[in-house]
């Protein structure tokens, strides 16, 4: 029996079929172009993740994700050590959390619907642009297509091979799920009919943080550091999972580590492409391939969709008009993201810059303020506030006569 041979020219290769690279996908095969998506893995495949996505998830995906999500999280309790925390809850959700297998698949299926070709179980290894568009060759064949998406996660392939020089840099994060135990819910998630609750440790990491996620039947647990040098995430997931008291009793599963590529801000950021650039001839990079991470909690999900879908509309204008170009998609990004990373940046260093008794002292001493900017925060994962609007009303508490410095102002 003789096997059909496969189609090799597509219009765009998507490699990686996360958020980023499903929504990507999406966008370029309901526009009616020819999409080709190669992953290496075979969904549903799982992935270390903490799975939270804020609210804000809510103006970008069609309501049916919901039929993913695994808790509603109304309830935030941020800790600053063994028995000081602060509590901020809200009738409005703030966070749905995910178990990534599921949801990764929910986004793939969509593109695979809207006529997305999928090859699962097929890794990149190489890929070489061509004068008309790019090569990529595979553990099982060769493809050539008009434009080659890089949606390949922190370690990207796309990016090593098409983006040279990059010199971009991941944070160290360590994560465990336990599942199915009966003490998780009579110590941990709250009673049937009480908000569910994540917790947000200051006191987790020295550069950083840690969280507790609620999953249906179970806890994501981790610890990430977020500033470069001095790094001790083994020693932070460990003393957090032996000190944090909602996780007494419980018997932690060994933790597995994994970069979060956080948004990297360069001393000369303005007037210069950030993050060593997001195009190159005709390849594109979205989400954590781009490095497209909130510096500060590390929040990537929906940065990686919405990061896919900005691409997917410049692809398509670049591919029907004559002089379309694949920068449209970085300026869009630049439109998007770059004043609210930022302004993430400098709130990063000023939150990890501070020793750890400094926020227990500042919480003590003025827990309204200090309450007050949790509130706000947390209205930034709804959507009702920005970074912008965050760092505005800081500078305005810190110097309510409108004096400004240049320290003060946006970075």
């Amino acid at each position: 029996m003789n096997s059909v041979p496969r189609k090799t020219w597509y219009d765009v290769i998507v490699v990686g079929m996360g958020p980023a690279g499903s929504s990507t996908a999406y966008e370029l095969s309901q526009a009616g172009f020819s999409v080709l998506g190669l992953e290496k893995h075979t969904h549903p495949r799982y992935k270390v993740c903490g799975g939270a996505l804020s609210a804000r998830i809510d103006h970008i995906l069609p309501p049916e994700y919901k039929e993913v999500v695994e808790e509603t999280v109304h309830r935030l309790q941020f800790t600053y050590g063994p028995e000081e925390s602060f509590f901020v809850e809200s009738p409005e959700p703030f966070a749905f959390m995910v178990m990534r297998a599921r949801f990764d698949q929910w986004l793939m299926t969509l593109a695979q619907q809207s006529g997305t070709e999928v090859h699962e179980d097929e890794a990149v290894k190489k890929l070489e642009v061509l004068p008309d568009g790019v090569k990529v060759t595979t553990t099982k064949g060769e493809y050539h297509g008009r434009v080659v998406v890089g949606a390949d996660g922190a370690m990207s392939v796309v990016a090593q091979q098409l983006f040279p020089g990059r010199g971009l840099h991941n944070i160290p994060a360590l994560e465990s799920e336990i599942f199915g135990v009966s003490e998780i819910r009579e110590t941990v998630l709250p009673k049937p009919g009480e908000l569910k609750l994540a917790v947000i440790s200051l006191n987790a990491a020295k550069k950083g943080y840690g969280w507790i996620f609620p999953k249906r039947d179970g806890l994501s647990i981790g610890v990430g550091e977020f500033v470069r040098g001095d790094s001790r995430p083994k020693r932070s997931f460990q003393q957090f999972s032996q000190e944090e008291p909602s996780l007494a009793g419980l018997t932690i599963p060994t933790p597995v580590g994994h970069p979060i590529p956080v948004f990297n801000r360069s001393p000369g950021f303005k007037g210069h492409k950030w993050n060593g650039g997001l195009v190159h001839d005709r390849a594109v990079l979205v989400g954590d391939a781009g490095h497209l991470v909130d510096p500060l909690l590390g929040e990537g999900i929906l940065y990686a969709v919405r990061s896919g879908q900005l691409a997917g509309t410049s692809i398509v204008k670049f591919l029907r008009e004559e002089h379309g170009s694949l920068e449209d998609y970085e300026a869009a990004i630049m439109r998007e993201f770059a004043e609210e990373f930022r302004i993430a940046s400098k709130l990063n260093t000023v939150v990890y810059g501070l020793p750890r008794s400094w926020h227990r002292w500042l919480g003590r001493t003025f827990p309204g303020p200090y309450q007050g900017v949790l509130h706000r925060y947390c209205r930034l994962l709804q959507g009702q506030e920005t970074y912008q609007t965050l760092w505005a009303h800081a500078m305005q508490k810190v110097n309510p006569f409108g004096r400004t410095t240049p320290e003060m102002e946006a970075p």
